[in-house]
């Protein structure tokens, strides 16, 4: 449908945005935990409504909460809970070590590097690191390990500070970031600034073209203010005179995208095929066509329908069921199906952060993961589905009383 809303435009070109995406209606703050003792208090709820651009297709949420709300001294987001995030990062600076020789004259800048998950593996090597995080709690626990790091929002301004204290860039790292800046040119034009002139900037980020191919709505939530296809983020680097030479789909998030970039006159870097593979890839599946991204929505409430239905038919048939992990994602899913205790009567999470709070908006309660072995569900439900393997081989003993996994990703099927 064309709605044209005239209080919104496109945070990159500036164009008015006219068309819906898909709109989850109204939903808490994703990564906003309810205190037992809070849990009769006023909780806020502000749209999910998702505009593409009708010029240069960002997919993008308004900015309708300051970024401050999200990033705070209170962030529950831990990278390094994840063993299978630490294991994907160490083979990231295994890699980018073989194949751009990093040494100890070189500075590595990391932005938004969360409790230093990454970073750790290039101080092991004795590298200069430096991490650029706003949260202060998870910037603390990277300071315990012995990483220098600064609690800021990374912007042109930071930058320029940086700069003058003789800290230009030889690599910049910006992992899963890219979709939580509301202003993009004052990012992608900060990380321009910062990089040396031969330098280079990894850029990892979900692939637009899986959620809407796997219909991964349940990855939109406030936190995350734009998404991107490859066709998108060429644009917007281009603009900032920074080329794109190399990109790589990887498994995280349901499907990412990492890409390499440089200064538009590094001649150093050649363009590697995998480029324009891409870019004629998405182009095939119908990235510039407007009508391409106004069919997701029907794809949603298809899903929706389905996955409610099955949780019923379960209840009605006396199967307890519960749920693995305290996700954001999972928050966008269960808000938007208006799934509460009544179908999943609790869930389990390994961050002591979460564990004994409530999930906002639905108030199911979060446990430790032992609660499984006492209680003995027939349903596990894992709401963090990009963790399916490593979550269902930690909990495997729920088969030893007929337990099954079930995710939210695909059709309901359980494993």
């Amino acid at each position: 449908m064309k709605f044209i809303n005239r209080l919104y435009v496109c945070r990159f070109c500036k164009t008015p945005l006219k068309y819906t995406f898909v709109n989850l209606g109204m939903s808490p703050i994703a990564n906003t935990y309810i205190k037992p003792e809070d849990i009769n208090k006023m909780e806020p709820f502000y749209p999910l409504h998702v505009y593409v651009c009708n010029k240069c297709f960002l997919v993008q949420l308004p900015s309708t909460i300051a970024r401050e709300v999200h990033f705070n001294n209170h962030y529950a987001y831990f990278s390094s809970y994840a063993k299978s995030w630490l294991q994907h990062s160490k083979n990231y600076v295994d890699m980018m070590m073989r194949r751009f020789k990093f040494d100890k004259r070189n500075l590595i800048v990391e932005i938004a590097s969360n409790d230093g998950y990454l970073l750790q593996y290039f101080k092991e090597r004795h590298i200069r690191i430096l991490g650029i995080e706003p949260s202060g709690n998870t910037a603390s626990a990277a300071k315990k390990k012995g990483i220098l790091t600064i609690v800021k929002f990374f912007g042109l301004e930071v930058a320029r500070k940086l700069i003058k204290n003789k800290k230009s860039a030889d690599l910049i790292i910006a992992n899963n970031v890219l979709a939580h800046v509301p202003d993009l040119n004052d990012f992608v034009g900060g990380m321009r600034k910062l990089l040396k002139p031969n330098g280079l900037i990894t850029v990892e980020f979900p692939h637009l073209y899986h959620l809407i191919k796997n219909v991964e709505f349940d990855t939109i939530y406030h936190e995350h203010y734009s998404y991107f296809s490859f066709l998108t983020v060429e644009k917007i680097f281009a603009y900032h005179n920074l080329t794109i030479f190399d990109v790589e789909e990887i498994p995280t998030h349901g499907g990412s995208l990492r890409i390499f970039a440089k200064h538009i006159k590094n001649k150093n870097l050649p363009i590697n095929k995998s480029v324009e593979k891409l870019r004629n890839k998405e182009i095939n599946s119908g990235h510039k066509d407007i009508n391409m991204y106004l069919r997701f929505k029907n794809q949603v409430q298809k899903k929706k329908q389905l996955f409610l239905e099955y949780l019923i038919r379960q209840k009605k048939k006396g199967k307890s069921i519960v749920g693995y992990g305290a996700p954001a994602k999972g928050n966008t899913f269960l808000n938007y199906c208006g799934i509460g205790s009544d179908l999943i009567e609790y869930t389990v999470d390994a961050s002591p952060y979460k564990q004994n709070h409530l999930l906002p908006g639905t108030h199911i309660p979060i446990y430790s993961p032992r609660k499984i072995r006492q209680t003995r569900p027939d349903l596990v439900v894992i709401l963090p589905w990009n963790l399916r393997n490593e979550v269902s081989r930690q909990m495997n003993f729920i088969h030893s009383w007929g337990g099954k996994f079930l995710t939210t990703k695909s059709t309901p099927s359980v494993f």
